[in-house]
Parts: structure tokens; C-alpha cells; sequence
């Protein structure tokens, strides 16, 4: 499970994908967006690539399932998000940000569209049908507290 990690997918994709810059730039998307609703089980078979004319490209994303989970001081991912290990945080998600080819102003602004997009979860979950119990139910993985850490808790 070392191996199990965000920064070495972004570095794969540098070395396969024929749009590196765009596909590693998702993935950086993905790893916020999973973070954001605790999505804890995004393993590596949950990333793939598809080969296209021109060569690889990353795939579309599948499998998103937010968990909510009891802890609020800190979630974790599978996979690991930063230097930070596997800690869902703005902290760690923006600590590798130059290995997914962003500055860390791009990086924030990445997270701040993630953010924005997310919060609107209740009105697409209500929209798609899901039950008001159901919404309840997960409502503690959506942006959970410890997600907007700016820095690493002290120990």
C-alpha cells in the first residue's frame, strides 16, 4: 500500500498519458474532489487510462462514493494525497500541487472550484431523488471541518 498514492499516478501519467499537463491537472481535481465528500476508497483501481488514437489518456472518473465516517479531527484517503500522508486537508492536498504540474496559487484556485462545486450537493442529490434520510446520512462526509485545515494539527 506504499505505492498507493496521487503524486506517483500524476508522475505515471507525465509518463504515458499524450496530454500529460491536462490529465495530470484532472487527476489533481479528482484527488479534491475525493478529499471533499470522503470518498475513502479510492484505491488504484479506481484510476485507469484509455487508449485513444493519439495514445493514453486518463479515463473518466468512476467509483466516487462518499463515506461518511465518525472522526472530525482528521479523514483519511486510500491513497496518499501529499507529504502529509493520507490526509483529506487543503494543507496536504497542496503540498505535491508541483507534482501534478500546478503553481500553488493554480492549486488553490482548483480546490476553490471543487468548493464551490460541491457545496451545491444537496440541491443535486434532492434533484436526482435521493431521500431527505438519505441526504442526512451522508451529509457528515460532504466538506467535513478538518477537509479546510490550513495547516497540519499539531501533534
Amino acid at each position: 500500500r506504499d505505492r498507493w498514492s496521487y503524486p506517483l499516478l500524476a508522475d505515471n501519467l507525465r509518463r504515458w498519458s499524450d496530454k500529460p499537463e491536462a490529465d495530470c491537472a484532472e487527476l489533481f481535481r479528482r484527488m479534491v474532489f475525493n478529499a471533499a465528500v470522503t470518498n475513502n476508497d479510492d484505491h488504484p483501481r479506481n484510476h485507469a487510462l484509455l487508449r485513444r488514437q493519439k495514445g493514453w489518456r486518463l479515463s473518466p472518473a468512476y467509483d466516487l462514493v462518499p463515506a461518511p465516517v465518525v472522526s472530525i479531527e482528521r479523514r483519511d484517503l486510500a491513497l496518499t494525497v501529499g507529504s502529509y500522508g493520507r490526509t483529506a486537508s487543503i494543507y496536504n492536498l497542496l503540498s505535491q500541487a508541483g507534482r501534478f504540474g500546478l503553481s500553488a496559487e493554480e492549486a488553490r484556485r482548483e480546490i476553490d472550484n471543487i468548493v464551490a462545486i460541491v457545496r451545491q450537493w444537496r440541491e443535486s442529490f434532492f434533484a436526482c431523488g435521493v431521500s431527505a434520510q438519505d441526504v442526512e446520512h451522508i451529509a457528515p462526509a460532504i466538506l467535513p471541518e478538518c477537509f479546510f485545515f490550513e495547516r497540519q494539527p499539531d501533534a
